[in-house]
Parts: C-alpha cells; structure tokens; sequence
C-alpha cells in the first residue's frame, strides 16, 4: 500500500530524514520505533504532506504523493492522527468531527460519527462539550475519531498512548487492534516499544533520521540486542 524510497527531510540546515525507506502492506500494522528526535514523526508529517521531502519517494498505491498537497493525501485514503492529538480546543466535540469529514459526503459524516461514537461511546455523552476541556485520554479518543471520518485506508498514528494511564492506554491499543481487525492499514508511531511490537507484524527502528533495523516485530521483540540497544528494553522489560 504504501512504499518510502530513501525519502530525506530537512529543517532548515538540521536533517531529520537521511535516506528513510519503508514498506506498509496492506492489512498490516507496522510500528516506527526509535528515541525521541530519531525521526518518526517527521516520517509521519512526510506521508501526510505536512513537511516536503527533499529528496526521495512516496508511494500509494503505485501513485507517487510525494509533492501532493495535504488535502489531495487525504483524499487519497491517509488519515493522521498527530502526536499531542491537536484537537480544535473552542470547537465541540461534534464540530472537531465535522470538521474531520468535511471532505466527504453528508451521509458518509453521519455514519462517520456513528461509527466513532460506537468506538468511544463517552464521545456521545461529550458531544456538545468544549474540546479543549476533556481529559487527555478523551482528547486522544477524538483525535482518532476525526481521523476516522473520512474512512481512511491507512491510519498514521503518532504517539497515541502519550500521556495516558495505563487504563487508558489499554482502551486505546484495543481500539487500535479492533481497526486493523476491521481492515485499517496502520502505521504506529509508540515510545511503549513493548506494547507497539505486540501489536505489529512488523517493525522499523530509526536512528539519528536513518533506519538502522527492521523485521518481523516479535524477532525483534525476543533479540536482546536489539532491545537494549535500540528499544529500551532490559531484561526486566521483556513482554
């Protein structure tokens, strides 16, 4: 589904990409692991056209996206999910879904929000309340519910379990499962290393903007090399 051939990107003079090349099939989930400022999210912002790449390819579909516009990504079926969730804080509940749909048709609005109100029930209870006042954990559930309105084909999720209790993180990556179970590509982003390679078929680990490991994610999971080095993973840690 989708395919990034030695995709570069930079900040100014500061390289984040050097050279990044993935493969997201589809049907799967595959996890973007690495520390903080390793490039995971700029991979993200690359796919979803938020930041240009330098150099490189971005592929869906056997389209190239690399120089599309946001809107045009969207449209194509990739729905992103930001790290730090950037809901509409002065828009309800309702208007943050509305405003995820607004490239589709009416009655795909409407079954959007009913599909999201089936995965997060508490959404309806908060349907008229200000954004910017739910807990994180709601924040998080709407993120991801606007997300969904436009029916992606390929979910780009970016962090979704930072900041929340152990409970509501669980909620979160039971969701996450119960998407891909009803045909979600996805593309996971997760510090919890443990938890995102439990989830996945695959993994890649960057370093530094460059990609220093890949492979099935349980492989990657049991090699205590790999988890100390890479995933910060002790031997206490292992799953």
């Amino acid at each position: 589904m989708l395919v990034l051939d030695a995709v570069s990107v930079a900040y100014g003079k500061r390289r984040a990409l050097d050279g990044v090349s993935l493969v997201v099939r589809t049907g799967e989930i595959v996890s973007l692991l690495g520390a903080n400022g390793s490039g995971k999210s700029s991979t993200l912002r690359a796919i979803s056209g938020l930041v240009r790449a330098g150099a490189g390819r971005i592929v869906l579909d056997g389209r190239d996206i690399t120089r599309a516009a946001p809107e045009a990504i969207v449209a194509a079926g990739i729905g992103h999910v930001p790290e730090g969730r950037e809901v509409f804080p002065e828009f309800t509940v309702r208007e943050n879904l509305l405003v995820g749909g607004h490239t589709v048709s009416r009655a795909a609005v409407a079954d959007g929000i009913e599909r999201a109100l089936g995965l997060f029930p508490v959404l309806g209870q908060r349907a008229g309340q200000l954004a910017g006042t739910l807990s994180g954990g709601e924040q998080q559930m709407l993120a991801i519910a606007r997300a969904l309105m436009v029916r992606p084909r390929l979910l780009l999720l970016d962090e979704p379990s930072l900041g929340l209790s152990p409970r509501l993180a669980r909620e979160i990556f039971g969701v996450i499962a119960r998407l891909n179970a009803e045909g979600t590509t996805i593309l996971l982003v997760e510090q919890n290393a443990r938890r995102a390679l439990a989830l996945a078929s695959r993994a890649y680990v960057l370093e530094t903007g460059r990609m220093v490991v890949d492979g099935p994610a349980a492989a990657l999971a049991a090699d205590p090399r790999i988890r100390a080095a890479y995933l910060g993973l002790g031997e206490a840690a292992a799953p």
